[in-house]
């Protein structure tokens, strides 16, 4: 009977399409109760922070790529430049955005046919009782084969191009990352250096200070010649040198530290530390700031465009795993040459083909599909509220150094007039101790008290340094992100949820 005469093929062919497309529709109902429950936060208005500190604004007033050349310190650009090249910690950085491109590579080896060869000869008997026919049953043979096999996923659910975007999205974390580690080692060698220099000028002053009191010494030696002192004076100004001189050993002891510290940021040993000299740091006191902060800070803070990305990857694993409740179908085929004897190996009739179209549906995993997609919602949602806590702690780092720069400013007036006071009143006493009129021990209590006030300017000084570092630190570092994380998998997440 003719096949286009008989309706029931064709009521066969529309029952089994049907069917497939009812349990498509069941499989993607199996998961519509599973969706995320984090939701990226907007950043917080700081414009109350910003007008506070006092600082001037400006729309351009984000670092620069190289914001450690404001300090106008050759040697500490040259150091910089040093570690951003040879530190392990930056090549590790490396090295992992390279083995995530590999991965993304793998991954995208699925969107493409697969190709392969396959060549065998196998030695066999073949069963007299099989289906082989006579006259090979019950006889030895040897079967070359060799056959050019093609295979091909046809993505119809987009499960691999979700997982090569996923695959994207982590290589482009790692990539940020790696800018971020960049980030955080020249903050560490300027900061170091910082605190080279500070100790440095702590040592002038202690020396400062021995200098001072080996002059009294001497004097004290001259009044005690002329029955103007006695041994007790003596005793006094010679007790305070071997404090002076210990505490100028324990600030030589911190310099070398430094300088083994600033050396292990280099990737060097310690005897690279030794080669540097006293820092020449000359920072401006001007600060500008920029602007828009809260609205622009998403995209200048290497630390924030990578949670950003790892977002945006954790979207699309959402989809690979909703793709995988789909059926998978796969196309393979081969074309080749089959003999049992290798004479006729090559001959026309030793041709083999093969076509094979696959479906597989999973129909009972036992909840493993939900476990998956829900775990992936749970990792979404642990990647949301990392890069929401990640912008909350930004802002208040950028907070942390506004408020103590505007703090600092009166500080500093402050501990300068201390130190002018300080200062006069040690050296009114330290001439009335020469003209007879005052006691040694008043000149040391002077004398202490003006070390006091010049060793917490020092420091103050020395904090003003840190601070401008660490407000380029925080605003980025010059960072400008190659590509934008517009986290395009989230829309896909709203739909299906």
């Amino acid at each position: 009977m003719n096949s286009r005469n008989n309706p029931a093929p064709r009521r066969w062919f529309a029952l089994r399409t049907s069917a497939v497309a009812l349990t498509i529709l069941l499989t993607g109902c199996a998961y519509r109760d599973l969706k995320p429950q984090s939701h990226l936060q907007p950043p917080g208005d700081v414009d109350e922070t910003l007008t506070r500190s006092g600082i001037t604004l400006s729309p351009a007033a984000w670092p620069t790529q190289t914001w450690w050349t404001r300090f106008n310190d050759k040697q500490l650009d040259s150091l910089v430049n040093e570690a951003l090249a040879q530190t392990p910690t930056l090549r590790a950085a490396a090295a992992r955005v390279r083995q995530a491109g590999a991965l993304e590579a793998i991954e995208g080896a699925a969107l493409l046919p697969r190709l392969d060869a396959t060549a065998s000869t196998t030695r066999e008997r073949f069963s007299a009782n099989g289906t082989t026919p006579a006259p090979v049953k019950g006889t030895w043979q040897n079967v070359d084969q060799a056959t050019l096999n093609v295979g091909y996923e046809l993505d119809f659910w987009g499960k691999n191009r979700a997982a090569v975007e996923a695959a994207v999205g982590r290589r482009h974390a790692l990539e940020v990352d790696s800018r971020a580690a960049a980030l955080m080692v020249s903050a560490a060698v300027v900061q170091t250096y910082i605190d080279l220099n500070d100790t440095y000028a702590q040592l002038d002053v202690a020396q400062a200070l021995l200098d001072q009191q080996v002059q009294i010494e001497q004097l004290t030696q001259q009044r005690f010649g002329a029955e103007l002192d006695t041994q007790i004076d003596i005793k006094q100004s010679q007790a305070s040198l071997p404090a002076s001189r210990a505490t100028i050993a324990a600030l030589k002891e911190m310099i070398e530290l430094n300088q083994n510290k600033l050396a292990s940021l280099l990737g060097q040993g310690p005897d690279r530390g030794r080669s540097i000299t006293r820092p020449q740091l000359r920072a401006g006191n001007s600060v500008v700031l920029p602007s828009q902060i809260a609205a622009e800070l998403v995209g200048h803070r290497p630390d924030v465009v990578a949670q950003r990305w790892r977002v945006e990857a954790c979207g699309h694993e959402i989809d690979v795993a909703k793709a995988r409740f789909y059926p998978n179908v796969n196309l393979t085929a081969f074309v080749g040459l089959q003999s049992l004897a290798f004479d006729t190996f090559n001959d026309h009739s030793s041709r083999i083909l093969g076509f094979s179209p696959a479906i597989s549906l999973p129909i009972f995993e036992g909840g493993r599909l939900r476990g998956n997609l829900d775990a992936q919602d749970a990792a979404y949602d642990l990647a949301v509220e990392n890069y929401n806590q990640t912008v909350v702690d930004a802002l208040r780092d950028i907070a942390d150094q506004l408020s103590s720069l505007r703090w600092l400013k009166e500080r500093l007036a402050q501990q300068r007039e201390a130190v002018d006071t300080a200062q006069a009143a040690s050296d009114l006493v330290d001439l009335r101790y020469r003209a007879g009129l005052a006691t040694y021990l008043q000149v040391l209590a002077t004398q202490n008290a003006t070390l006091v006030q010049k060793r917490q300017l020092v420091t103050l000084e020395s904090r003003a340094l840190s601070l401008q570092a660490n407000l380029s630190r925080a605003l980025g570092g010059g960072y400008r992100p190659e590509f934008p994380a517009t986290v395009p998998a989230l829309s896909t997440v709203v739909d299906h949820s």
